[in-house]
Parts: C-alpha cells; sequence; structure tokens
C-alpha cells in the first residue's frame, strides 16, 4: 500500500518569485543567527540552478555575522567555476557580494578528471563545517530528482539509502549532463532545517505525485527524500 506523505511536509505558497524569494532568505537567515546564537559558527548547503537565483540574492541583504557563515552546494556539475554550467560560480554570482561575501565558501569541485578521484579531498573540506548543516535547500526537477539524486543514475540507491555512511558519491545519468557529485542523503535529512524551493504548476504537480506515491510518483527520488525525513520538510512554492 502507497504511503501519502502530506504529513512530512509543511507548504509555505507564495503570489510571486520574489515575495517566495525574500521570505525564504529571511527564514534561512533565522536559521543561521538561531546557530551563531549558540556558536561560533554556522553552516548552509544551496542547490544550484536557475530557480535560487532571485532567493540567493535576498539572502546576501540579510544582515548576519557573514565571517561566520560557512557555505557548500549540495551537489555540482563537474565542470570549472569558468563553466556557465558551474553552481560554484552561480553562488559567486548571485550570492557572495556585499558583507556575504565575506562568508566561507567551500565548493565542490576541483580541478582532477573525474570526481572520484577527489571525493576524499573534499570530503576533507566538508569536515571542517558544522556538522549537521543548520539550513540546506533544495531544489527539484520535472523528473523528480533533487541534489543530484537523477532518475538512473549509476549511484543513484547508494546516494538514497538512508544507512549510508558516505558524505558524497559521483553521478551520471541520462538526463544529468556532465558528471556530478553530490551529498548523500544522510547529510542532506541531519540538517536542521531543511527547504524544499520549487516554482511553476509543472513542478507542483510532480510534487504532489511524489507526496501521494501514486503513479510515477513513487519512484521519484524526491520522495526518498521526503519519506525519511525528520522533521517536517519544509516546501516554498509559488506558480
Amino acid at each position: 500500500m502507497t504511503t501519502d506523505l502530506s504529513t512530512r511536509i509543511q507548504q509555505h505558497t507564495f503570489a510571486d518569485p520574489l515575495a517566495l524569494a525574500g521570505a525564504l532568505a529571511h527564514a534561512v537567515a533565522d536559521d543561521l543567527r538561531a546557530a551563531l546564537a549558540e556558536r561560533d559558527a554556522a553552516s548552509l548547503a544551496l542547490s544550484g540552478g536557475n530557480t535560487p537565483k532571485a532567493f540567493m540574492q535576498a539572502l546576501a541583504l540579510q544582515e548576519l555575522d557573514w565571517p561566520c557563515v560557512m557555505v557548500t552546494l549540495v551537489d555540482e556539475r563537474w565542470v570549472p567555476e569558468s563553466s556557465d554550467r558551474s553552481n560554484a560560480a552561480l553562488v559567486r554570482s548571485h550570492f557572495l557580494h556585499g558583507p556575504a561575501a565575506q562568508a566561507r565558501f567551500v565548493p565542490l569541485y576541483r580541478d582532477a578528471p573525474e570526481p572520484e578521484s577527489a571525493i576524499g579531498e573534499i570530503e576533507d573540506a566538508l569536515a571542517m563545517l558544522p556538522s549537521p548543516f543548520d539550513a540546506l535547500v533544495l531544489g527539484m526537477g520535472n523528473d523528480g530528482h533533487t541534489a543530484s539524486f537523477f532518475p538512473g543514475g549509476d549511484h543513484l540507491a547508494a546516494a538514497l539509502d538512508p544507512a549510508t555512511t558516505a558524505v558524497l558519491l559521483p553521478m551520471r545519468a541520462p538526463d544529468a549532463g556532465e558528471p556530478r557529485i553530490t551529498l548523500t542523503l544522510p547529510p542532506i535529512l541531519a540538517a536542521r532545517r531543511l527547504y524544499l524551493h520549487i516554482e511553476g504548476v509543472s513542478k507542483q504537480e510532480v510534487l504532489a505525485q511524489a507526496i501521494s506515491g501514486k503513479g510515477q510518483g513513487a519512484a521519484y527520488p524526491i520522495r526518498s527524500v521526503l519519506k525519511h525525513a525528520r522533521p517536517h520538510v519544509q516546501i516554498y512554492w509559488t506558480a
């Protein structure tokens, strides 16, 4: 019997992308402020793509003790920052400006032929960030992927295993384009506050299928995140 996952989410709906961006930036900034009230550093993991650009710009305007904030990515295409496909380049262009430029950014790409050859080095760098992440923001594709959990991915089962001890895994999939590197499910689920940022009616329909588990929704990778997440995943959506 398919389980409906509606009780695992808390949905926030907004009139337009700018309203969503501002609200999400405020919420994430509050998470980071709360962390900094408890200790000397806070950690944040961001996702790439076109959807989060306005959110990143709004987050950069928040008043925070930015030198104490450490930022990384949920996943990355295995391309240098000179590529317009680089998530790291996106973060530098849309987020690391003004006071927010003082945040410490830990990219996932290294100058190596394949992600497998650099995973150890990257995991060592991530180990310097406060763990678990104080806030982590996911996106979602129309195929139900999130992070680099692509349908048909060569390491998808391992990456979605809630018991895996791996922090990072490479991923290659028919619709992924370049090879990828991605956080696995456990560090995503461990985040103190977990957000899913989606925009557009088509993605809302994909998410609804994932939540219900009906039809193709049962196999969408985002469903694995929703299924295992504790506490609620905060869904920020606008048409």
